[in-house]
């Protein structure tokens, strides 16, 4: 999973308390501020930490105590996935140390997925932290922030065990960082063997929920006021595989369909590999399941995916989301490839371009490969640095001509945008608010003089005027018979 999917308004890099904590006049245990690094499966999990600190008495931060650093809590939630992810770690770990130097009374956790893999490395270059947590041990974080305040030094809970542990983030409490979008989390861990992928070793072995949950949850959601749910899982179509259900997702797809008040859902990331016919009709039938996919290719040549251990090839790729086109044309499909995989050649990375032009992404997320120590890939024959970059930004050009034309033939045409919230601050002249339209493009909506603004949640139909690189602009004349309607 990818966190350039979403804007910085999702991904919710820094814990955003909602109006009520705004007002909050007490500091309760401390004031919390959460940095997240990585994946939607991350930003989740960051949710659940600001839960589970609310209820143990900690207050969320508002803008202002961020601005000027009047914090006691500071949590950094990791990612294991990409080199730079660990160097943004380290980073940001360093920086809160010069904070503490001078303001002594501030408290440091670090979790996530290099919490989990690195433990031990953290405490030796980072003494200054409090608390180092596992993906898995969200729910002891404030008793060891507790110990640590004690003077019982630097805590560690870190399952080493993955397997063996009976846990759901989804058990814990919540707060969310949107109340338009919710994450629900159908599974936990990955089956799968990728060489390049450190995944299975910091969130151990595929786990599902049971179904009712799942829709339990999707309908406090709904109650709660959201319009749209993401369902996610590390092979989110693989669910139910474990029990023998191969048709349980495609059922968990339409029985969403059924929640009185959902209007959209969403699901990241599939596997190509379990991606089955009836997944695809559950998508196309089930009218608030929105037509956008995420399907990571990884690579286009059959050598480099045997050699990543990805179970499905080329072709069976391309058939994919040929039928996916057939039976839903509007469809936006994007993917995750990785150039400068260990062994890769020219006619390799020739045969990646091959398949992004045929399958016309929408969008690419691209990554120069970085090997990650423990896994079998890191050990492997690197591609010199060179190379892969010049691989990299020839990928990135062909990818950027096919957005820009299918990008350009949204202008002219009426969007169904679930609003999320106002245009950045310098931008509050346009008069705009924003979100994202039903395949998923992100929308800036220009509200007419003399027409309210739309509030977060609502509804707006409007006609793209002008298609940018990766997002449209909607400023529609309705005196000139171009589309603006708002439903609440």
């Amino acid at each position: 999973m990818n966190e350039d999917m979403m804007t910085d308004e999702e991904r919710a890099s820094v814990s955003a308390p909602s109006d009520a904590t705004h007002a909050a006049p007490a500091r309760g245990k401390g004031v919390f501020a959460i940095h997240t690094l990585g994946c939607q499966m991350n930003v989740h999990d960051s949710e659940r930490i600001a839960g589970v600190l609310e209820a143990d008495g900690y207050v969320p931060a508002t803008p202002e105590q961020i601005e000027g650093r009047d914090i006691d809590l500071l949590v950094l939630n990791t990612c294991a996935v990409r080199e730079n992810a660990t160097e943004r770690m380290y980073g940001t770990v360093g920086q809160w140390a010069d904070l503490k130097r001078t303001h002594p009374h501030l408290q440091i956790a670090v979790g996530g997925c290099m919490a989990q893999k690195d433990r031990d490395r953290i405490v030796r270059r980072a003494p200054w932290v409090d608390a180092v947590f596992g993906t898995k041990n969200i729910g002891e974080l404030p008793g060891m922030l507790d110990a640590a305040r004690r003077g019982e030094g630097p805590q560690v809970g870190v399952f080493s065990d993955l397997d063996s542990v009976d846990y759901f983030p989804s058990n814990l409490p919540v707060d969310r960082a949107s109340k338009v979008s919710s994450w629900v989390a159908i599974s936990v861990g990955c089956n799968n063997t990728c060489t390049f992928c450190i995944v299975p070793s910091v969130r151990g072995r595929e786990r599902d929920r049971r179904p009712g949950d799942v829709l339990e949850e999707v309908q406090r959601c709904v109650d709660q006021g959201a319009k749209e749910v993401t369902l996610l899982g590390q092979n989110v179509n693989s669910y139910g595989y474990a029990s023998g259900d191969r048709f349980a997702f495609s059922k968990l797809l339409r029985a969403c369909g059924q929640i009185e008040g959902l209007e959209r859902v969403r699901f990241t990331s599939p596997h190509p590999a379990a991606f089955t016919d009836d997944v695809i009709e559950a998508m196309a039938q089930t009218p608030n399941v929105m037509h956008q996919l995420h399907m990571p290719l990884q690579s286009g040549s059959d050598r480099i995916l045997r050699a990543m251990h990805r179970s499905y090839r080329r072709d069976r790729f391309l058939r994919i989301l040929d039928k996916v086109r057939q039976a839903m044309p509007d469809a936006q499909i994007s993917t995750d490839i990785i150039v400068g995989f260990p062994g890769e050649t020219d006619e390799d990375f020739e045969q990646t371009l091959d398949v992004v032009r045929q399958a016309r992404f929408s969008n690419a997320y691209t990554f120069e490969y970085s090997p990650r120590p423990g896994t079998p890939a890191a050990v492997m024959e690197q591609v010199p640095h060179e190379v892969t970059q010049e691989r990299f930004e020839r990928l990135h050009d062909v990818q950027e001509a096919i957005t820009a034309d299918i990008m350009s033939r949204f202008e002219g045409r009426d969007v169904e945008v679930l609003v999320t919230g106002q245009q950045g601050k310098k931008d509050a002249l346009t008069h705009r608010v924003t979100g994202r339209e039903r395949t998923g493009v992100l929308v800036h909506v220009g509200v007419p003089e003399g027409r309210p603004m739309p509030r977060p949640g609502d509804l707006v139909t409007a006609t793209v005027t002008h298609a940018a690189s990766h997002d449209l602009i909607a400023d529609p004349d309705p005196a000139a018979g171009q589309t603006y309607e708002v439903r609440h």
